[in-house]
């Protein structure tokens, strides 16, 4: 039997908590195995609970879920963050993104958007469609350093997008490929029908890429894409 998605709920309302447990309860691959109302308890519960993914609120009273999603990335880095927003270009969800955030989602997603999104966070695909992503590009990449895995293997290189080109140039040209599939926004399905490959072969690049480049998930691999000015947002 394949183990079920250990899922954190992270929200100050506890009605939304409990529409987000009902729905995800409701399928048989996906376990929650705790709640915290705000980013204190939701880093401690982190800690006893090693959810796979935490579904983040950002807005909430004390520790917000930026300052939440940095230290449990940074303190449990096995997990995905996937961050619950208002609005489609809020800053904050945004600034969660630059605090190791794997996507975001609007708070009124629909049932099978939120499941989707959530089982495509867990196995190292973005929750993020191509707009969004070009979203995320034009707000964040110009704020965005490499990564603290990335800069180690580049360290004494000044200039960010050096660091990042020097980082790609150890990509075989197939992983290249892939490489710059990532940084479109594409899925591991569409990047293998783009390259005639299978899906599994796909998701072997996608892991050795994320290995080379240092990267956390496929977010960051877009960012160091664009770092190294293999290209540009639209």
């Amino acid at each position: 039997m394949t183990e079920k998605i250990r899922v954190l709920l992270v929200d100050d309302q506890q009605l939304i908590r409990l529409g987000f447990r009902m729905v995800l309860e409701a399928e048989d691959d996906i376990e929650v195995v705790g709640e915290a109302g705000d980013g204190e308890v939701a880093i401690a519960q982190a800690a006893a609970l090693q959810p796979d993914l935490v579904l983040m609120d950002i807005r909430m009273p004390g520790l917000d879920g930026i300052a939440a999603t940095e230290q449990i990335v940074h303190r449990h880095p096995q997990a995905r963050v996937l961050v619950l927003t208002t609005f489609d270009l809020d800053e904050y969800a945004f600034g969660a993104i630059r605090a190791g955030a794997s996507g975001f989602l609007l708070k009124d997603v629909q049932r099978h958007e939120l499941l989707s999104a959530l089982r495509a966070v867990h196995r190292g695909d973005a929750a993020l469609s191509p707009r969004v992503t070009r979203m995320l590009l034009q707000h964040v990449t110009p704020t965005l350093g490499v990564s603290p895995a990335s800069a180690a293997a580049v360290e004494g290189v000044a200039d960010q997008a050096d660091a990042a080109a020097s980082l790609v140039a150890s990509l075989t040209d197939r992983e290249r490929d892939v490489f710059l599939a990532l940084a479109r926004g594409l899925s591991n399905a569409e990047i293998g029908d783009s390259l005639f490959v299978t899906e599994s072969t796909v998701k072997t690049h996608v892991g050795r890429v994320l290995t080379k480049l240092g990267a956390r998930d496929r977010i960051h691999a877009v960012i160091l894409a664009h770092r190294a000015g293999l290209v540009v947002g639209d």
